[in-house]
Parts: structure tokens; sequence; C-alpha cells
């Protein structure tokens, strides 16, 4: 398991999906500008939501992201887009709403570099955000990560474009180093 004092990366759990995804995905308007498809009504137990982990995807990694100091279920963690060849990847993240504010992006963002650069050897790792979504740029930032560019009213976000913003990480500009690698892993 990954984890850092206060977060803990661990496979998705089949009764994690209907809380997640009534929590996140049933919330259109945050939904709408977490995610580039077009929402649409889902079950929670349909095989298209997006929280189901189907079979092996060597292009995602899920992760259901846990408080450790409550053990409840926090949001999710992934990275996507996994490019091995250009040895790349996105990252995203979503938290329940009663677990946002607490400055928990910040951990997590640093716990899926550590697995994209660390775990899988990527040399590359990207966030796409919205422009107004301070926190995730903030978590982003403080992680290393650099703004590399907008693109202007890119995004149709519930019935505007809006813009969004590129932030891009390097390995050679990670400062995670083993002592970090070693907190992240929980050792």
């Amino acid at each position: 398991m990954l984890q850092t004092a206060r977060i803990a990366f661990r496979a998705r759990h089949d009764s994690d999906v209907p809380v997640l995804h009534t929590e996140l995905y049933d919330d259109v308007v945050t939904r709408s500008r977490a995610d580039t498809r077009p929402w649409r009504p889902l079950a929670a137990d349909s095989p298209e939501s997006p929280f189901v982990v189907g079979p092996g995807d060597d292009g995602v990694a899920f992760f259901s992201v846990v408080d450790v100091a409550s053990g409840e279920l926090a949001g999710e963690a992934l990275l996507w887009g996994i490019d091995a060849h250009q040895r790349r990847a996105h990252l995203g993240l979503a938290l329940r709403p009663g677990f946002r504010g607490r400055g928990l992006a910040g951990d997590i963002v640093r716990l899926l570099c550590h697995y994209g650069f660390t775990v899988r050897g990527l040399n590359r790792l990207q966030v796409d955000t919205l422009a107004d979504n301070l926190p995730m740029i903030k978590a982003a930032t403080g992680a290393g990560f650099v703004i590399e560019g907008t693109l202007r009213r890119a995004a149709w976000v519930y019935g505007t474009f809006e813009d969004e913003v590129v932030l891009g990480l390097l390995a050679s500009e990670w400062t995670g180093g083993p002592e970090s690698a070693e907190a992240a892993d929980g050792v």
C-alpha cells in the first residue's frame, strides 16, 4: 500500500463504487467541471460508471484514497493516458465533499508522483485542469508542477467555454528523493 501520514492509496473495492458514484458523479455541475466527457445519467451499478475498474488496462491506474486517521474512503486518484513508450501520463483526483478543504490534494498529488516516477518509471506527469480550479493548481504547483500554458476557452463546462491550464512535471525536476519515497511507502 502507498501512503503518507494522512492518506493511503489502495485498490478500488466494489463497495467504493456506489459511494464515489453518488458523491462525485451524480453531482452534475461538479462532474461537468472534472471530466471532458459529457455527463449522462448512469446508475452506480452500471458497468459504465467511471468508478468501476474493469479488466486490466495498462493505460490507467485507479486508486481509492483513504483518510488514514478515520479509515474512511476520501476519494479517488488516478494516472490516466499512461504511455509506456513515451513514459508519460496525466494525473487526476477527486475528493468526496466532506474531505475537501483539508489540504489532502497536495498529499495525493505527491503520492501520485511517487507512484508515477518511482514505481512506474515515468519521465513526465501532466495535470489538465480548469483555470479557476485554484485548489488543484495549488496542489500541483506545491508538488513542483510548472504551469506550461493556458488553453483558451478549451473546455465546455455546463453551458459555457472555460480556460484550461496545463501543468507539467519531469522526473528530473521532482524533488522526491529516497527519504520522501520511504515516507510515501509508509516505511
